[in-house]
């Protein structure tokens, strides 16, 4: 019915016909977009049994679910948007931060496809605004009262709604989720050691992306704790009513970021939007990017911003890598990618403190492009199962291999 397609039948279980609806191989991506846009979570199941020992039906596995908030897939993705998974819960007579019989909020967000980690903790008149701020994709609430008692702010934002168990919302669970992932003894490292409700919220966000891919987050290292306090206070009807990221009317053009965002990445422009929806009260920041700018304007930028335009996305194809989900092509883009950041880093001026930083940022480990060099063809198979994608001469048996079917 989602997706308007013709639902048939094959085989009987348990004396009924197995109702099954099929849609073509190649055209998975868009029917899965659609189900996603609904949001919908969408379960992907792989053969992993032996086609030539299998006694019928091969056994298959559901390796990962796929949900608003857990898309890693970059046809999926808008190249200028993150799509943050956000848990939510909340905490009664908090000592020191609440009056007797008040709550305190906790909210924790992930962004799978770029390793963004983020915990805060709020009073109910302020959970519209961080919402504003953070835009989800998809939210996770417990299952029970809280549930059928929202807030106005969860029940006006468009984010899916996913209820977890309601013991999955445990402080004592998030604070060793959260160590265990940063591989640290405590969390007083990050400043958040004194954030119950926020690391219960943690705890439910982090269980649920690790059963949705199916492993461990590897690619997340850092932790960001955010407070109010640090922040240029932009209501949602500030935030809506300046069109900061959204019409009026919800179109995302024209708007304050699409008249800003000229960035020749993805990647740029992701960052233009966090800097736009999170304004800090702290000057230095915004001075030494203005800095940097002029410096940049003062020197020319034209062919620093050429250069750029053929860098891949490193940040989603890192974060598919830590995942075991990316792609022969996004292999190869990474090593393009290394190869070309020599060239872009004699492009870029170092005069100014911002600068010089990033000039010294821009030397990853050479023997990253080396080996991606000697191990990926020039131009591999979209997909590993295509074959293709290994260089010839990297290993001895898979030459012969090739050989043999080539040859024989």
């Amino acid at each position: 019915r989602l997706l308007d397609i013709t639902i048939t039948t094959r085989g009987q279980s348990a004396g009924a016909p197995v109702v099954m609806a099929g849609v073509p191989v190649h055209s998975v991506e868009n029917y899965l977009a659609r189900l996603i846009k609904l949001g919908e979570a969408v379960a992907i199941a792989e053969q992993v049994g032996d086609v030539a020992t299998a006694k019928g039906p091969v056994e298959r596995k559901v390796v990962r679910v796929v949900t608003p908030g857990t898309i890693t897939d970059s046809e999926l993705l808008d190249d200028r948007v993150d799509a943050l998974l956000c848990a939510a819960t909340k905490l009664r007579n908090v000592p020191g931060r609440t009056a007797p019989g008040g709550a305190v909020w906790g909210l924790a967000w992930l962004g799978l496809s770029s390793g963004q980690l983020g915990v805060t903790e709020c009073s109910e008149p302020e959970l519209a605004g961080w919402l504003a701020r953070l835009n989800p994709a998809e939210m996770l609430l417990p299952q029970g009262d809280l549930a059928d008692s929202l807030p106005a702010a969860f029940t006006q934002h468009r984010a899916a709604r996913t209820l977890r168990p309601a013991w999955q919302f445990d402080t004592a669970l998030g604070v060793r989720k959260l160590c265990a992932l940063l591989k640290v003894a405590s969390l007083q490292g990050f400043n958040a050691q004194d954030l119950p409700a926020a690391q219960a919220a943690a705890a439910a966000l982090l269980s649920f992306a690790e059963h949705t891919q199916g492993q461990a987050l590897g690619h997340v290292a850092t932790l960001d704790v955010a407070r109010a306090s640090d922040l240029i206070d932009l209501p949602p009807a500030t935030h809506r009513n300046l069109e900061l990221t959204q019409t009026l009317r919800g179109e995302d053009a024209p708007t304050l970021l699409s008249l800003l965002d000229s960035c020749a990445t993805g990647m740029g422009s992701r960052l233009l939007r966090h800097w736009l929806t999170h304004p800090t009260r702290q000057r230095e920041a915004a001075s030494a990017r203005h800095e940097a700018i002029a410096t940049l304007i003062g020197q020319g930028f034209a062919p620093l911003r050429e250069g750029l335009k053929h860098l891949s996305d490193v940040e989603r194809i890192t974060a598919r890598l830590a995942l075991r989900q990316v792609r022969p092509r996004e292999l190869s883009g990474l090593r393009d990618t290394l190869s070309a950041l020599p060239a872009l880093r004699a492009l870029a001026p170092a005069d100014s403190p911002l600068l010089a930083q990033l000039h010294g940022a821009l030397q990853p480990d050479p023997a990253i492009a080396a080996l991606l060099h000697q191990a990926i063809a020039p131009e591999p198979a979209v997909l590993l199962r295509d074959g293709g994608v290994i260089a010839t001469g990297f290993d001895d048996a898979l030459d012969a291999l090739r050989a043999i079917g080539q040859n024989c």
